[in-house]
């Protein structure tokens, strides 16, 4: 019966808040100036001459045109990547150049904050202030990898003197060519986390970035050139992934894919690539169960579940869309979830609100379906589950309630402000439900017991547990997952891993005597 009236009196406050959607749009304020391919330090159409639209989410209205990259393009960009990698330009520098060279790109991105900032949510919708700080992550993360461009070395290894005296030690080398696949959510700070330590390195890479908002990373390719970043070392393709991107991953002059994306891409990502055996790390999508146990402080559950659901219209990969409350918090949760969603505003993403249009009318259609499964599955709208107007990708903030684990709406990733909360009453079996899942990216729990944090964030078959938190990152931090949620981590020394070979070298010692006889 509560959930029922909570559901009636937040419901009502959603009609009226709606209409911020549908005020005149506001002026970006800014003008394109990158839709072109960059290929060996230059700007060019695709070959063939095609293009393809860069959609105003707001509206649907078009931004501009953007060449689209095919097959002859992706192999001129390989060709130029492996010519500058081969030169030595770049691949054979030291470490403190290429750190020197790092900085300048950050420094770069800085300087032009706002444009970039303003060109993202332009081209992505999101609030503007989100692209802001998407922006100081971008140079946080550059920064790290700078620092660690002169820290990569290998080791003095100790032989065993069975067949004579040999000195042996290890090297960490650059891969060669990086093929670079991104997403649309995050869309140049996915860029940024595979090409920061990619280049601190030594390697050089060829970007596919998302075909619907590929132009905060076609701009900042201008930057990094200025930066001092040689031709050729960076090369940016956006394209279509059955075309770009399956021509990327299977190019034979490609030693290292590295996609963030969905899971069915992946899967095409790791068949291509496994043309030539090249090796892929892949970081994938998620189902995250967030656990709120009956000693929880809930305030903070409730605030930082609304970040951990709701940031990024949804549109996170290690989105709480699972959320596990305990019977005897689960109407406080509920109530306090239901005040907070209630005061989300939704709406024109230059102005002031908290939640922009979905990115493309695919996720948008993806979405509104899931919210009429919910509906039909037998779940309970508890706040919000329609469209937000006739134009643009807008969708209210949802909670749904009474969800069961066997929902499509609790087992699938929706990729959208869609809120799912269910109910548990011991500890062993939340662990069960929270693991019975295809992903296992992130998990969040919420207890004041430290043995219960401890004990459970063990259990939990996730790459990243949050206690008592959710969506913290730091660039010094991994994160990647288990399962289906992809293999390698990104971010962190451990991203160091992916873009480095591991040779041995052994030397035969001279039997003329020195300190190892």
């Amino acid at each position: 019966m509560l959930v029922r009236q909570l559901s009636s009196r937040y419901n009502s406050r959603v009609l009226h808040r709606s209409f911020s959607a549908q005020a005149k749009l506001l002026d970006p304020g800014i003008k394109v100036e990158a839709n072109q391919l960059f290929i060996n330090g230059k700007y060019v159409d695709a070959l063939s001459g095609s293009t393809m639209p860069s959609l105003d989410p707001r509206d649907e209205s078009v931004i501009c045109q953007v060449a689209e990259a095919q097959a002859e393009d992706v192999d001129l960009a390989v060709k130029a990547a492996r010519d500058a990698f081969d030169s030595g330009v770049w691949s054979t520098k030291s470490g403190f150049y290429r750190s020197k060279i790092l900085h300048k790109w950050a420094d770069k991105l800085e300087e032009n904050l706002e444009y970039v900032a303003r060109l993202e949510t332009w081209d992505n919708g999101k609030p503007l202030a989100f692209s802001k700080l998407d922006l100081h992550f971008c140079i946080e993360h550059i920064r790290y990898f700078a620092g660690w461009a002169d820290k990569i070395q290998g080791k003095t290894l100790p032989n065993n003197d069975v067949l004579g005296k040999y000195f042996s030690y290890t090297l960490h080398e650059p891969k060669g060519v990086v093929a670079s696949i991104t997403p649309w959510n995050f869309p140049l700070l996915m860029f940024v986390w595979q090409a920061a330590p990619a280049l601190a390195c030594g390697n050089s890479m060829v970007a596919k970035v998302a075909e619907t908002t590929p132009l905060t990373s076609l701009y900042n390719a201008q930057l990094m050139s200025e930066a001092g970043v040689p031709d050729g070392v960076v090369n940016v393709v956006p394209g279509l992934g059955p075309t770009a991107g399956h021509a990327l991953a299977a190019h034979p002059g490609v030693n290292k894919v590295s996609f963030t994306g969905s899971g069915p891409t992946g899967r095409d990502v790791m068949i291509s690539a496994a043309e030539n055996l090249t090796s892929v790390t892949l970081e994938l999508g998620g189902k995250s169960p967030a656990i709120i146990f009956d000693d929880a402080n809930i305030d903070n559950a409730v605030n930082q579940l609304q970040v951990g659901l709701f940031l990024n219209q949804g549109q996170c990969c290690c989105a709480s869309s699972r959320i596990y409350a305990h019977e005897k918090v689960y109407d406080e949760f509920v109530e306090k979830t239901l005040a907070a969603t209630s005061k989300r505003k939704v709406g024109d993403p230059f102005g002031d609100v908290d939640q922009g249009p979905q990115q493309n009318r695919r996720q948008f259609d993806k979405v509104l379906d899931y919210l009429n499964k919910g509906k039909q599955g037998g779940a309970k709208v508890l706040h919000g589950g329609n469209r937000i107007g006739d134009k643009g990708y807008f969708v209210e903030s949802t909670v749904f309630g009474d969800v069961k684990d066997d929902m499509e709406i609790a087992k699938d990733e929706i990729f959208g402000p869609v809120m799912q909360i269910m109910k548990f009453n011991d500890a062993e079996d939340v662990i069960r439900r929270a693991n019975n899942t295809t992903y296992g990216l992130a998990a969040g729990v919420f207890s004041e017991n430290i043995n219960t944090c401890n004990a459970v964030s063990r259990a939990l078959k996730a790459g990243t547990v949050w206690v008592n938190c959710y969506d913290v990152f730091d660039a010094s931090v991994p994160f990647g997952g288990y399962k289906q949620s992809g293999f390698g981590r990104v971010k962190s020394e451990y991203a160091i891993e992916n873009f480095t070979s591991v040779k041995c070298v052994t030397q035969l010692l001279p039997n003329d005597g020195g300190w190892y006889n």
